[in-house]
Order: structure tokens, then C-alpha cells, then sequence
């Protein structure tokens, strides 16, 4: 398995949020989190992605137990092996499209030139090579969600976690950014794993986990 998580356990004050959540997810797979506002979802993706620390349990991820590392250590592990999709894209505006697909390759101190010609590729490959010089604000939603993908996708992650990755897209570009992740799944064996409350997207994946009031309902 490519992450396993195990009877991890999150609460805010004395409102338990997430109540012993296990999973396994493999290499290559596309899983959708699905479940009512406030079941946990973004709770568990953060924990998974390593963004927060749970109260109790653990996480494998590519075969390091993620949270027996300093923060430091996680800092460095988190950007090396995972990549993230928010539904803001937080593209950074003094950068270009080129610019921004780069920073996570240039944080783990990668040769430029390689990560300048990685990112190259991966804004060809998703249909913006003649946008790579514009800024931000010179492209259009659907665009900037896509550097957004390229950016996440720069060194070559373990998993990729997507948070409500098309909430912010019309429907045209939704369906596109839905049709795009599985494209390179199938092309680079890559692994999603998205929160998301739109019904087609999770359609999609190849297993659904639904939370309900902090729990697993059903995996599928």
C-alpha cells in the first residue's frame, strides 16, 4: 500500500472531529472523500497530507511513518512526496506560470535547470507552454488551476491531495480539471486522493470513502 492510515483521531477543544479513521490507499488509485459539511473531510486530508498532526494514530506514506519526523523533517518529506490542489489556486502574483510550477522543485534545492525543464513539460503537457510567461492575473480561472496542478506535480510526488479542486471553476472548466486528473493517472500511474462535494467527480474515482460524523461509512 502507498499510505495506510490507522485509527487516527482528531479533536478541536472538546469536539471530536475525526474518531479512529482507517484506510489504506494504493499506488495509481483515484479516491474521492465525500461526506456533509463537517463530517471531517478536510480534517483527514490535512492529516493525511501532513499538514496537521492527528491527537492519536498514525500515517505510512510511501514507507516512512510520517509523523516519527520532526517538523522539520515532515517540512522536507511533505514537499519531496506530495503534492497539493486547493480550490484557491495560491499562485503567487509577482511570479510567472513557469515561475510558480518551479518553487516546490527549487524549496528541495533540485537543479534549476531541471526543474525549470520539468516545469516546461508539465505546462506543455497541460496545454499552457504559450502562457508559461504571463502572471496570474493574466490568465483565466481554469489556467491558474492548472499551473496550480503542474506546480503540485513538479517533483514527481508520492500522492497528489486535491481540496474541493474545481469549487471555484464553472462547469466547462470543472469538468476539464476532473478529466485532467485522471489523464495522468492513467499516463503517470499517478495518485489522488480529493475531498470534493461535486457528485460527478467522485463518480469517477475508483473508490469513494464517505465520512460521517467523524467516521468511515462506507468505502466502496
Amino acid at each position: 500500500m502507498l499510505l495506510t492510515a490507522t485509527n487516527l483521531r482528531r479533536a478541536y477543544g472538546p469536539l471530536p472531529v475525526l474518531k479512529d479513521i482507517s484506510l489504506a490507499i494504493q499506488a495509481g488509485e483515484v479516491v474521492s472523500i465525500v461526506g456533509a459539511s463537517g463530517a471531517g473531510k478536510s480534517t483527514l486530508l490535512h492529516i493525511l497530507g501532513t499538514l496537521d498532526r492527528p491527537d492519536g494514530g498514525a500515517v505510512s506514506l510511501a514507507g516512512q511513518d510520517v509523523f516519527s519526523l520532526d517538523d522539520k523533517g515532515l517540512a522536507r518529506f511533505r514537499n519531496e512526496k506530495i503534492g497539493f490542489v486547493f480550490q484557491f489556486h495560491n499562485l503567487l502574483p509577482e511570479f510567472t506560470a513557469l515561475e510558480n510550477v518551479c518553487m516546490p522543485g527549487f524549496i528541495a534545492n533540485r537543479p534549476e535547470r531541471d526543474v525549470r525543464q520539468r516545469a516546461a513539460e508539465l505546462l506543455n503537457r497541460l496545454g499552457l507552454a504559450d502562457r508559461a510567461a504571463h502572471f496570474p492575473s493574466q490568465l483565466s480561472g481554469g489556467e491558474q488551476q492548472r499551473v496550480a496542478v503542474a506546480r503540485a506535480l513538479v517533483n514527481q510526488p508520492a500522492v497528489v491531495f486535491a481540496d474541493e479542486p474545481s469549487g471555484n471553476l464553472d462547469s466547462r472548466n470543472a469538468e476539464e480539471l476532473h478529466q485532467l486528473f485522471f489523464d495522468l493517472r492513467d499516463e503517470f500511474g499517478q495518485t489522488f486522493i480529493i475531498v470534493t462535494h461535486n457528485e460527478a467527480l467522485a463518480a469517477l474515482a475508483d473508490r469513494t470513502i464517505t465520512l460521517l460524523d467523524g467516521q468511515i461509512k462506507m468505502a466502496e
